[in-house]
């Protein structure tokens, strides 16, 4: 009896752990870029895999990458557990790409103080711009220069995909054209009353009472939202992620790219230490992996490997510093295109550009005086010294014997005979003979 007893306390708590709620929060506050979507798409998977009632993507982003923005509403679209979009806190924004995926979501909302629009895609690369806002019922493409014709066919593109997005939602898919159009935007309380977003709450807590049974389409079934005492769980980036986010920032992957090119070359010019090869090895595939990840220009990454031939160059074919400054100028010019784009969050500072110009321009004119330096000193070693040089007979000879010259002994051989210990100078070097002299006492050298 007591054993039944016991066996009915463990049970008793398994359905209430069973059917406890949770509502998953994540947190997107960055540009959209390859690593926020793969912490988005995981935090849905698991979302999925812990049971979880809802998932809530806190939002606060100036846009970023169509291809990133893609995979996000893909995941969002797919998933059987609903997502509630929340632009927070108040002074957040959902723009450009952030306006396609809060469309994109089962419960769009937005905290006091937020804004969302200006959904206008922009081109990546040299030249890359926005093109001119066009009325949303206007004839775009008849009277647009033949220039513009892929923009114009981007453009259209977004418009479509956003109203789908609005249509397939419910909501206001006029203005979600407009904001792709003619980049408009709006407060939060003006998107709640022309039916933009479906609620205005003041943090998660207020959201979730708001939602709290609202019926939703996820993954083609009807689900009703119930998240009434439910458990609040965050998941955090973990390291992985959060290392994504770091290398993913243009900024950084410059700065990786010209370690690693300063490492290499300093390798280069003096082998042996091998802790800059090895840093700036890791460093530059560091660098090229983040490329990957990044809007890059396909001109900017080929001067920058140019510029970074020619300083390589100057190392193995001295020019006095003709290859190093035009290989410096390559660089430079290179980082400039290399992230040439009007994505918000993917531009690199000019100022960057500039220290690191200026860094480079000092490295070089170091390395090309040192150089010069060197060329201009007397020899101190080696074959060519031995002339002129001195030594000292070890024994008594006529016509060949053996000599101490700088430290060696040498083969050396002598018109006139030589005693033991009696100084002589180089005057010719034949093979491994030297040709010598008797030197005068008061000339002699210290060898």
């Amino acid at each position: 009896m007591l054993q039944l007893f016991l066996l009915l306390l463990l049970l008793l708590p398994l359905p209430a752990a069973a059917g406890a709620k949770t509502v998953t929060v994540l947190t997107l506050d960055d540009a959209v870029s390859p690593a926020s979507a793969d912490y988005v798409l995981r935090g849905l998977r698991r979302a999925q895999d812990d049971g979880a009632h809802l998932v809530v993507l806190k939002l606060d982003t100036p846009g970023g990458l169509e291809t990133s923005m893609r995979d996000i509403i893909k995941g969002i679209l797919a998933s059987p557990v609903p997502v509630a979009t929340f632009v927070a806190p108040s002074g957040a924004r959902a723009a450009s790409a952030g306006t396609y995926i809060l469309y994109a979501s089962h419960v769009a909302a937005m905290a006091p103080g937020t804004n969302l629009g200006a959904a206008s895609p922009v081109q990546i690369g040299i030249g890359g711009a926005a093109p001119s806002p066009l009325p949303s019922g206007s004839a775009a493409g008849a009277s647009a220069p033949q220039a513009d014709t892929m923009t114009l066919k981007h453009l259209h593109d977004a418009a479509a995909y956003i109203r789908s997005l609005a249509q397939l939602r419910g909501r206001n898919a006029e203005w979600a054209e407009r904001a792709v159009r003619e980049a408009v935007s709006l407060s939060a309380d003006e998107a709640l009353r022309i039916h933009v977003v479906d609620r205005v709450a003041a943090d998660v807590a207020d959201l979730l009472k708001q939602i709290d049974g609202t019926r939703v389409l996820a993954a083609g079934t009807t689900v009703t939202i119930d998240v009434a005492g439910a458990d609040v769980v965050a998941f955090d980036p973990d390291w992985r992620t959060r290392m994504l986010f770091v290398i993913a920032s243009p900024s950084l992957a410059l700065l990786l790219m010209t370690i690693g090119v300063y490492g290499l070359l300093f390798e280069f010019s003096s082998p042996g230490y091998v802790l800059p090869g090895v840093v700036g090895g890791i460093c530059l595939l560091l660098g090229l992996f983040a490329l990957q990840m990044l809007p890059f220009s396909t001109t900017g990454l080929a001067l920058m490997a140019l510029g970074m031939a020619f300083l390589v160059a100057e190392i193995f074919v001295p020019t006095s510093g003709a290859l190093a400054i035009g290989g410096v100028i390559a660089f430079v010019a290179g980082a400039m295109m290399l992230i040439d784009t009007d994505v918000p969050g993917f531009g690199i500072p000019l100022a960057l550009i500039a220290t690191i110009a200026v860094v480079t321009a000092l490295f070089v004119l170091v390395v090309v005086g040192m150089a010069v330096k060197s060329r201009r000193r007397p020899i101190v070693s080696g074959r060519e010294e031995l002339a002129g040089g001195g030594g000292e007979v070890l024994d008594d000879f006529t016509g060949e014997g053996w000599a101490r010259v700088h430290g060696e002994t040498w083969r050396v051989r002598s018109a006139t005979p030589l005693t033991r210990g009696q100084r002589v100078r180089v005057t010719r070097i034949d093979g491994l003979t030297l040709d010598v002299e008797a030197q005068p006492e008061a000339n002699a050298r210290t060898p």
